[in-house]
């Protein structure tokens, strides 16, 4: 299977990034075998979903980001489980956690999001875990799509932890209006829970249509990502795209 392309500043101002989306589990499982899997999809930008949310949680998350050669961009907590890394080839323009409405007797959740610049390409970026519950699931996906168009920049991505695969009505609805990046570009692994038996699709990278994706998926054939670091770092699998966004 080919590599995807290296991070690159193309001639045209163009950019080449690589976006990680990963559901890291709060961190209770071997964090040496996440940042291993991290540092080797050499991400410039990591959207997690389970953030660390309690005791101590801003310092396990900065652990996280360095040991994997990255930088806490916003969230975690105050998003409610949703948090970007970076790389520090990102330069962040502005960052904002949003909480969602709480229905009563389910999980709070809430959107890390932010702004950022990879030299002359600007570039919104949203992380989201959406709810067990399908109609409030469904819910959800409108407001991602809402964010994101509010964000005011002509490209962005969002990646996250769908709870449902590409059939489910929410996964259906942000298809139609922003590129499933897996689906466009396909590459690597398609499943990502769980690691152990991997059948099901529910962790996904969208982008508008602008973007170019140019491959998709779960990264089993990764340079130094190993199958052993994959079951131990979490119960997820992470997915990695790398597009390129224009100037």
């Amino acid at each position: 299977m080919a590599l995807l392309p290296n991070s690159a500043t193309e001639p045209d101002g163009s950019a080449v990034i690589r976006v990680l989306s990963y559901n890291i589990r709060s961190m209770r499982d071997d964090t040496d075998a996440l940042a291993r899997v991290i540092t080797a999809c050499a991400p410039d930008l990591v959207l997690v979903q389970e953030a660390p949310r309690f005791f101590r949680w801003r310092k396990k998350l900065a652990r996280l980001a360095a040991a994997s050669g990255q930088v806490v961009l916003t969230g975690g907590a105050t998003a409610a489980g949703p948090a970007i890394l970076c790389s520090l080839r990102a330069t962040v323009e502005r960052t904002e956690d949003v909480l969602l409405p709480l229905t009563p007797g389910l999980h709070r959740r809430g959107f890390a999001t932010a702004v950022v610049r990879f030299g002359a390409t600007r570039l919104g970026v949203l992380s989201c875990h959406l709810s067990l519950q399908r109609d409030e699931r469904h819910e959800q996906g409108g407001l991602l799509l809402d964010r994101l168009a509010g964000l005011g920049v002509e490209h962005a991505v969002a990646g996250g932890d769908l709870n449902e695969g590409p059939d489910g009505r929410t996964f259906r609805r942000l298809a139609e209006t922003l590129q499933d990046c897996r689906a466009t570009a396909p590459w690597g692994g398609e499943f990502t829970s769980t690691p152990a038996d991997p059948r099901r699709r529910i962790d996904a990278v969208f982008a508008t249509k602008g973007i170019e994706a140019l491959g998709c998926g779960v990264p089993v054939d990764q340079p130094g990502v190993r199958e052993a670091d994959l079951r131990a770092a979490t119960d997820h699998l992470p997915v990695l795209a790398a597009l390129r966004i224009p100037a």
